[in-house]
């Protein structure tokens, strides 16, 4: 209260951001699988998504397989109240925030930016945080550590026996290759 406050002088002085904060929405569009989650729960509908399908041969004689390949991917930040739904709910980590803040446009319809500007601004997004050394492994890493414990246990080569009530194999069955070959 008794020292004088210090005004920055913003476009020649950047602020100080906080390591984490909310600036735009970057894509990495090679985890985008098309699923349009974020589209559907975003609470402005200012996510436009457009794709088409496209078959991929198949290998070694299978069925053709089909994917969604995306065509545009936009978000219009002149509706977009930043709320962060379409981060949460985005499934394969397509979406994250990027700190980037100067992206003021002089027309309103220049505010709806395309998967390429999208795109631009994923290099600015800070990595994830360090783990906290004295929290506990997820349940996941702990399960999967268990598992190979029990498999480095057994001896190299012995199969598992099957559970009790399992059906037996008929005889003239192939044989499981034996390890080490």
């Amino acid at each position: 209260m008794t020292r004088r406050s210090i005004t920055r002088q913003y476009p020649e002085v950047q602020p100080d951001l906080p390591p984490r904060s909310r600036g735009v929405i970057a894509l990495f569009e090679e985890n985008c699988t098309v699923c349009m989650l974020c589209a559907r729960e975003c609470p402005d509908w200012c996510i436009y998504i457009d794709s088409h399908k496209e078959t991929l041969p198949a290998e070694g004689g299978g069925r053709a397989r089909t994917r969604n390949v995306l065509d545009r991917f936009a978000i219009d930040f002149a509706l977009c109240m930043y709320c962060g739904i379409c981060i949460e709910v985005c499934p394969f980590d397509a979406l994250f925030w990027s700190p980037e803040f100067e992206y003021a446009e002089y027309d309103i319809a220049e505010l709806t930016h395309e998967k390429e500007r999208l795109r631009e601004w994923m290099w600015t997004v800070p990595p994830p945080q360090a783990h906290d050394p004295a929290a506990e492994p997820p349940k996941e890493v702990g399960t999967a550590e268990k598992a190979a414990a029990r498999a480095s246990r057994r001896p190299p080569g012995a199969a598992r026996k099957p559970p009790e009530g399992a059906p037996k194999p008929p005889e003239d069955a192939p044989k499981p290759p034996e390890a080490g070959t």
